[in-house]
């Protein structure tokens, strides 16, 4: 599994929460309420935003050296890991709402024998394309 380290720049902000940047990676942006909660936010925001550029074919940026990064007054810089393929798995294996149409009487039958027609479906579309 391919990992990047990006420095992130970690900004204290008025009433206590955190934003967080990337220099390296425009438009990689989050924020946190708590530190713990901005740093889980940022590692999250960076697979993502990497997971994207690696889908439209972009070349994945040379990280900056964190010890030249100036993250400005109230702010530190901080190494975060990146892991694209996390964020691949998890979107590609979401769950996704599909309408179907069947005939009422099959609909009634399956109803009655407390048939998950998700399951079923799944399992079917599985067997079908090889899943």
């Amino acid at each position: 599994m391919k990992r990047w380290l990006f420095p992130a720049c970690f900004r204290h902000v008025e009433g206590g929460s955190w934003s967080v940047d990337f220099p390296d990676l425009p438009g990689c942006v989050t924020a946190g309420d708590t530190l713990e909660e901005a740093l889980s936010m940022a590692r999250e925001a960076l697979s993502l935003h990497l997971y994207g550029m690696l889908e439209d074919g972009d070349a994945i940026p040379e990280s900056s050296d964190p010890t030249r990064v100036d993250p400005g007054e109230r702010a530190f810089v901080a190494p975060v890991e990146g892991l694209p393929d996390l964020a691949r798995d998890e979107i590609r294996n979401r769950a996704v709402k599909k309408t179907l149409t069947i005939p009422a009487w099959l609909n009634e039958a399956a109803e009655a024998r407390r048939v998950n027609f998700s399951q079923v479906l799944k399992e079917a579309l599985i067997e079908r394309v090889g899943g």
